[in-house]
């Protein structure tokens, strides 16, 4: 009952679809929550995920397409991603030498710094959920990768689906 009254309907067709517009009402309190964290150190989740992601290749630059790989959002735009933090000097881009069709990113010493002093503050971020005890976020962890896998088994289903009626 208690979200019927925080979506403003009466009911849901069955828990399932309770549960699902729970995890994206959610989602997108937990994403304006990250937002303004990162807008408090002059950045987007995207641009220090990326960030996070070149810190833990260095020494070794990656191409975008494996930041992309690697980055939560999937949808978010690596090459002009790496521009911004490019432009903020936060990464350094260079031609690979193998393949002139790709790029070689590696993190800055200015990205590195600013990471540092992120890191320092992520406590903060945590707080965000830590109104259920680590137990219980433990178990969510735990039913957030079922949901997961269960989409990944409905998504090779309707694609199998669509192949056959194509």
């Amino acid at each position: 009952m208690i979200l019927e009254k925080e979506f403003g309907i009466s009911s849901f067709r069955n828990e399932w679809q309770k549960a699902s517009m729970s995890l994206i009402y959610t989602s997108g309190l937990l994403t304006n929550g990250y937002e303004s964290f990162f807008k408090k150190h002059n950045m987007t989740t995207q641009q220090y995920n990326a960030l996070r992601i070149l810190r833990d290749q260095f020494p070794k630059p990656v191409s975008t397409s494996f930041l992309r790989e690697k980055m939560l959002d999937k949808m978010s735009d690596a090459s002009r991603l790496v521009s911004r933090l490019s432009a903020k000097g936060l990464v350094t881009v260079t031609q690979n030498p193998a393949d002139k069709r790709l790029v070689n990113i590696l993190i800055s010493q200015e990205g590195q710094r600013i990471c540092s002093i992120i890191d320092e503050d992520l406590p903060n971020l945590d707080a965000l959920i830590q109104g259920i005890t680590e137990e219980e976020a433990i178990t969510l962890v735990e039913l957030l990768y079922k949901v997961r896998e269960s989409l990944k088994t409905v998504d090779e289903r309707i694609t199998t689906t669509e192949n056959v009626n194509a």
